[in-house]
């Protein structure tokens, strides 16, 4: 075997120190090994909890925002059929009052057309009565 050739057991050797040295190095700049890294790691959290808090309070607000718009959009509605309800009696108030008027009108009319049928007939019956006495 030449010098530089290498056999398999040691290639995964080299390999295997290779990696634990890798992880050596990235164990001594790991932030765990800092420190300040449990009170970095209390900011975060209480970071985190004060924005999981935030976002409990926006949405209650979100969903009174709703509560109150569902409410005002009910009365809003129930404001619009009174509404509409008092608008459909005045309507049919005005139909009843339209049709009274025109029964009094047309009872009205009868009754003058009754008056004048009456006179004539009375005048005829006065006529027919004097042309009578005149004859006899």
């Amino acid at each position: 075997m030449a010098k530089n050739e290498m056999d398999f057991n040691e290639r995964l050797q080299t390999a295997a120190k290779a990696r634990q040295a890798m992880l050596a190095k990235a164990a001594a700049i790991s932030p765990k090994n800092s420190p300040d890294y449990a009170q970095r790691q209390a900011e975060r959290l209480a970071v985190s909890v004060a924005r999981e808090k935030r976002k409990a309070e926006a949405a209650a607000r979100k969903l009174a925002e709703a509560a109150r718009i569902a409410e005002e959009k009910a009365a809003a509605e129930r404001a619009a059929q009174l509404a509409a309800e008092a608008e459909r009696l005045a309507k049919e108030e005005e139909l009843n009052r339209a049709a009274n008027e025109a029964r009094e009108l047309k009872a009205r009319q009868k009754a003058n057309r009754d008056a004048k049928y009456a006179a004539r007939q009375a005048r005829r019956e006065s006529r027919s009565a004097a042309q009578k006495a005149a004859r006899g």
